[in-house]
């Protein structure tokens, strides 16, 4: 997988609107990879991995509720290799009381990356080594995808964004957003970025 990938291939999306032919594949990739696209808006990530673990700096925000410092992160599922350092390249090791602990709990078991890292007695830039991203598309974003992919199709023939026939009470906006059904689908696995 790599960073900003397309969410499904053009053989699913052929299966998923019963196309047997060749004539549209190019089309239909185009189609992919812009429902892709706004799918990554609508979420405010995306979900691919990068290709090898890469350092990435943030800076933190001490939340005295907490009593530790609250670092809003990029999405990362795979803790393999992963280093954490302070700002003067000193290690930061993984324990809740002395160092670091990545935020949600239990986030890996539930198919969710982790997305803070908060520290106890440390308040200056981090910099975190790690293969960034999501190790797997969650099924809801494949399904989400068909399901946008199939209404661009459908825009294909409706060049003024109707759809149907108001004789016959079919009439359909095609409006310029995403599909309601495919919000719904992705409400859940939205990022929601939390002020420390």
């Amino acid at each position: 997988m790599t960073w900003k990938p397309d969410y499904t291939t053009s053989s699913a999306v052929k299966s998923y609107l019963r196309i047997s032919d060749t004539d549209d594949d190019a089309q239909i990739a185009i189609y992919i990879t812009a429902a892709s696209r706004a799918i990554d808006r609508f979420v405010g990530r995306q979900f691919g991995v990068v290709a090898s673990a890469e350092d990435r700096v943030f800076l933190g925000q001490y939340d005295p509720y907490l009593g530790q410092t609250v670092y809003e992160i990029d999405d990362i599922q795979s803790i393999t290799g992963l280093t954490v350092t302070d700002a003067d390249g000193v290690a930061v090791a993984a324990d809740a009381d002395t160092g670091y602990e990545l935020w949600p709990l239990n986030a890996i078991q539930h198919g969710r990356p982790y997305t803070q890292l908060r520290v106890a007695g440390y308040t200056g830039r981090l910099t975190i080594h790690g293969l960034w991203g999501w190790t797997a598309i969650p099924t809801e974003v494949v399904n989400a995808t068909l399901i946008q992919v199939s209404r661009l199709a459908a825009r294909r023939d409706s060049p003024f964004g109707v759809a149907g026939s108001p004789t016959e009470g079919s009439e359909l906006r095609l409006l310029s957003k995403l599909d309601p059904d495919v919000m719904v689908i992705l409400d859940d696995l939205k990022r929601r970025w939390w002020a420390a």
